[in-house]
């Protein structure tokens, strides 16, 4: 017996191939503001077949997944780099809407939550600073002062993701500069992008390529940007926190959708080893090499999906917390996955691989950091590693 989540996972992958899979080639050749218009229009398809954002209580007006089943939507999402966006559940979107959904005040929730879940505007998140490692968000030197009755923030802030185009940031700012302890001196803060002194200084080139509208990564300055302390998220102080809250189902996002770009590639590494011919009639995929690359991929994209779906049947019944050393796990494992199965793809692909009549060059620019961002590689190895060794009796400090 199919259950309803096999038959909507099979109906969305259906879609994602014969809707989004044609606007590829003009987003690879043209941009992102070629192929915008199209996107609106496969938006209200996908609202007209109620699957509108998936992971969002049906009470906000989503579709109302629980963990375990959004991620196996996000893994067919991730075939195509215009899925998620389609479905309105991208990041940094989808965990701002988690968070405010959280902690946001009812005029906070009408002003900005309803919008966002509606796909009437975009938003962005705005933590990390050039002038301090992204790898610890403890230390930040953006500030927001008290003044009457709003904050006076000051700071930069580089790789804003998606921000070109967008109605509001969430940004981490320290209000609390004396508090004792490091994680309760920042707090989270919505900032309007139209807000005098709130100014992009570039979109940052990604291996060269500075990307236009949801597919950039902004350099922001805030100058004396000023707004009402009823922007506040939650509590002063509660910055680190609330990072924290939005970072462990937004892993699993991540990793289902490195997944479904893994299986993206290793198609299109398969039916390239299985059409190339070195000479004539003798095909690529008969050299051995080849054939393990397919070997050791096939099994490294299903082991990823084992460990994220267990992850995430986990969060669902224990909270983010109880899995936290597993939610480090899966991070820097499939990662590590998608680079290795993207690299063999574009090496299969020879010179074809590293342009842009295919979807690999695109993938490997934009998650290539994928190591990196949310916290990099050895930072979660040694934090798994930590843990296990104090069950060796061993603890290791920080």
């Amino acid at each position: 017996m199919t259950s309803n989540i096999e038959i909507l996972v099979e109906d969305i992958k259906t879609f994602v191939r014969e809707e989004l899979y044609p606007l590829e080639p003009v987003l690879l050749q043209q941009g992102y503001y070629a192929v915008e218009a199209a996107v609106r229009e496969k938006r209200e398809k996908v609202k007209a077949r109620g699957w509108w954002a998936p992971s969002i209580p049906r009470r906000y007006g989503g579709l109302g997944l629980n963990l375990p089943d959004f991620a196996r939507v996000s893994e067919v999402l991730g075939l195509s780099f215009l899925g998620h966006l389609t479905f309105n559940c991208q990041a940094p979107d989808i965990g701002n809407m988690e968070l405010l959904m959280e902690v946001a005040s009812d005029e906070q929730k009408e002003r900005y939550l309803m919008p966002l879940i509606r796909g009437e505007i975009r938003s962005c998140f705005s933590m990390t600073e050039p002038e301090h490692a992204g790898s610890n968000p403890l230390y930040m030197s953006a500030t927001a002062v008290k003044d009457g009755d709003d904050y006076v923030i000051n700071g930069h802030k580089w790789f804003t993701s998606s921000q070109e185009g967008t109605a509001f940031a969430i940004v981490m700012a320290i209000t609390n500069p004396d508090a004792p302890k490091l994680h309760q001196r920042a707090s989270q803060i919505i900032v309007p992008t139209d807000t005098p002194g709130f100014r992009r200084l570039r979109n940052i080139k990604i291996m060269g390529e500075a990307g236009e509208g949801y597919f950039t990564d902004a350099e922001i300055v805030y100058e004396n940007v000023r707004v009402s302390q009823a922007n506040l998220l939650g509590k002063e102080g509660e910055g680190f926190a609330l990072a924290q809250m939005r970072l462990g189902p937004g892993r699993v996002h991540h990793c289902m959708r490195w997944i479904g770009i893994c299986e993206r590639a290793f198609d299109l590494m398969c039916k390239r080893a299985t059409s190339r011919e070195l000479s004539p009639g003798k095909l690529l995929a008969e050299k051995q090499t080849i054939q393990h690359w397919i070997a050791e991929s096939r099994a490294e994209i299903n082991a990823a999906r084992f460990l994220v779906m267990d992850v995430a049947h986990k969060i669902e019944s224990g909270g983010a917390h109880a899995a936290r050393i597993d939610i480090s796990l899966i991070k820097f494992y499939v990662a590590g996955v998608l680079d290795r199965v993207m690299d063999r793809a574009v090496q299969v692909h020879g010179a074809l691989g590293i342009t842009d009549d295919t979807m690999l060059a695109f993938a490997y620019r934009r998650e290539r950091a994928a190591r990196i961002y949310d916290g990099p590689d050895e930072v979660h190895k040694s934090a798994v590693a930590r843990h296990i060794l104090k069950q060796y009796g061993v603890t290791i400090s920080i």
